[in-house]
């Protein structure tokens, strides 16, 4: 199949799956070649690698063009600097930026409520291409996209010049937006983030929406989509549905360094197991009450401990699990696993409610989270 083909099969994959739901995003899709931002190839997890391997898939492959239009996100740097062309075999090294899946990008841009004549900034350009499903959608001066890593900006310019886009790129600290252009009608990020910062709500004009998919270092995400106030304020809902994303660079969790004597500290009878964290919104929940909290798997004395660790602060809590008896202990300026289980124990008293509905009131960086019955 040629490229053309491919396009037109993507979007009837996104709009069977309910995620291309409007005329003038799939005539974006239709429109736009995502192989274009894809020219230095993309990197191929190898399966059954631990750690995760990755191996380069490069234009000359026969797998490359089909590879383009799966519905899938494709790792294009490895290790912040890494990039396909500089690899062969494989490489074991973290993933640092990548092209989201089409079907998760065109999701974002439908929930974020665009209309004509809407000015809009994009936190994290990534290779470009939905940036220019946004420049075709609304016109390259009605777009503004910032990158942090100048490489990769440079790398999305030459790709959207090659489509004939021409969008305001920025090269900087998304984190901070972009305050030259402001204000914008819609501020969408495509990277985690940790917290919703400050400056994107300001550069917002009243009125405006604010999508940005939540993160920590737990590892679970969700959609949360924010309409801005007159007094400054931003609130709104989660959006469901089980999200992934790479969290952008300067939240990246901090080494974990030499690990606390974890036999210090008060222990007591654990509420709630490490167990409870397999499932996603429990963990999501959790993640609200300790967002910089990392969750490492130790094994001491031939049983599993779970360790949740504060670098910054160095607060710590561990859990051991002994005869089906969960015990925890703690240790540092404050207690990370009393303010998981009492946040977790209050979602749970009413009912466990799904993440759509919970309510999102932003007045400062951390968002306050309610649920029915809170």
């Amino acid at each position: 199949m040629n490229d053309k083909e491919l396009r037109a099969r993507l979007v009837e994959r996104l709009t069977a799956s309910g995620q291309l739901r409007t005329e003038p995003w799939r005539e974006a899709v239709s429109a736009v070649p995502r192989h274009e931002f894809l020219h230095g190839g993309f990197f191929r997890e190898v399966g059954g690698s631990t750690p995760t391997a990755w191996t380069p898939v490069m234009r000359d492959d026969p797998r490359w063009l089909e590879g383009c239009y799966d519905d899938a996100s494709l790792v294009t740097q490895v290790a912040g600097t890494v990039v396909p062309g500089d690899v062969r075999g494989e490489i074991m090294r973290a993933p640092t930026s990548s092209s989201t899946m089409p079907g998760l990008v065109v999701r974002m841009l439908e929930d974020l409520q665009v209309g004509a004549g809407h000015r809009v900034l994009e936190i994290g350009t990534g290779t470009g291409y939905s940036t220019g499903l946004m420049c075709h959608r609304l016109g390259d001066d009605s777009v503004t996209s910032v990158e942090v890593d100048e490489s990769v900006s440079t790398r999305a310019r030459t790709a959207l010049g090659r489509c004939g886009f021409a969008p305001d790129l920025i090269v900087g600290d998304g984190l901070a937006g972009y305050e030259d252009g402001a204000p914008y009608d819609r501020v969408i990020a495509t990277c985690g983030l940790l917290t919703v910062p400050r400056a994107l709500i300001e550069q917002t004009r009243p009125g405006g929406i604010v999508l940005v998919a939540l993160c920590g270092w737990l590892y679970s995400s969700e959609l949360a989509r924010l309409t801005v106030h007159e007094d400054g304020t931003a609130s709104g809902r989660f959006l469901g549905g089980q999200i992934s994303f790479l969290l952008a660079r300067p939240p990246l969790p901090p080494p974990l360094g030499l690990l606390p004597d974890l036999d210090e500290g008060d222990e007591r009878q654990a509420v709630l197991g490490a167990d409870v964290m397999n499932d996603w919104n429990t963990r999501f929940v959790a993640q609200l009450a300790a967002p910089r909290a990392q969750h490492v798997g130790l094994t001491r004395e031939g049983r599993t401990e779970h360790l949740f660790l504060d670098v910054d602060t160095g607060a710590w809590a561990v859990l051991r699990e002994d005869g089906g008896q969960w015990t925890v202990r703690q240790n540092g300026p404050s207690r990370v696993r009393d303010a998981i289980e009492a946040h977790l124990t209050r979602w749970r008293g009413a009912g466990a409610p799904p993440l759509e509905q919970c309510e999102i009131t932003l007045t400062s960086d951390q968002p306050v989270i309610t649920w029915p019955g809170r």
